[in-house]
């Protein structure tokens, strides 16, 4: 069991369809951690959110997820983020996980974001993914799940709760009360990663990416419109004495996520 986790994040602009220019970026960001256990990157960081732009869709064994595949080798770490998959003449939003070891873990955005019709393009996902790393669990999710708090119910005593996300900065405020709302419904850590700059689209992200304690305290919050990489220790100590002191998940209505 490690007790300490240490997590960096990426906040970043994207650049509009330009892959070459977005590994590029993140490769140099990446440059700059000198050690940690897990890399996060936003929603589609490759391309930004263009799901009408399916045809920038790649495989299981495509450029960037061999990308992550490298970067996860050599600073040994595991490294996620979400990108638009081709699979069965579909095409997913789906988020990677690799972990330091090269195992490959997916999970399908299941809540598509009808407002930008991400639901004309992508194929909606089913099922959960919950990682294990060193003794914690993980339940990685994708922007618009955030909104949906049956689907994060904290049915399985997982320890992190994570969002990789382009959330426009209008809608900023909604951001920031959820993400603390998830962590304090599900008594856990709760992760939020957002992009900033301005997308293709003209909307404006300013950043905001923000990590919560179980009892919905406020542990890191980046600057806003800037790009920054961020690194946190979660203490495993600190999340079961907090669970301890006021065991609320005990309490929990007893039903199965279908």
């Amino acid at each position: 069991m490690k007790k300490d986790l240490n997590i960096s994040l990426i906040q970043s602009d994207i650049s509009w369809k330009d892959i070459n220019k977005n590994l590029s970026r993140f490769s140099a960001l990446i440059s700059r951690i000198e050690e940690t256990d897990i890399i996060l990157l936003p929603e589609m960081f490759n391309t930004a959110f263009c799901p009408a732009s399916s045809h920038l869709a790649e495989t299981m064994n495509g450029r960037t997820l061999n990308w992550m595949k490298e970067v996860a080798q050599k600073r040994a770490c595991a490294i996620c983020g979400s990108l638009m998959i081709q699979e069965n003449g579909k095409v997913y939003n789906r988020l990677i996980w690799i972990s330091r070891d090269g195992d490959v873990s997916i999970y399908n955005k299941r809540h598509l974001f009808s407002l930008a019709k991400e639901h004309k393009n992508i194929t909606k996902g089913e099922e959960r993914l919950i990682i294990e790393i060193d003794g914690w669990r993980i339940l990685p999710l994708i922007c618009y799940d955030l909104r949906f708090p049956v689907f994060s119910r904290n049915d399985v005593d997982y320890d992190i709760l994570i969002y990789l996300a382009n959330w426009p900065t209008k809608r900023v405020d909604a951001w920031d009360t959820l993400l603390k709302a998830r962590a304090i419904e599900n008594q856990c850590y709760t992760i939020g990663l957002n992009r900033i700059g301005k997308d293709g689209d003209g909307i404006l992200f300013n950043g905001h990416s923000k990590i919560f304690g179980a009892f919905g305290k406020e542990l890191l919050c980046a600057p806003k419109n800037e790009e920054k990489v961020l690194q946190i220790e979660l203490s495993w100590d600190n999340l079961i004495l907090k669970r301890r002191q006021m065991n609320f998940l005990k309490d929990r209505d007893d039903f199965i996520l279908q």
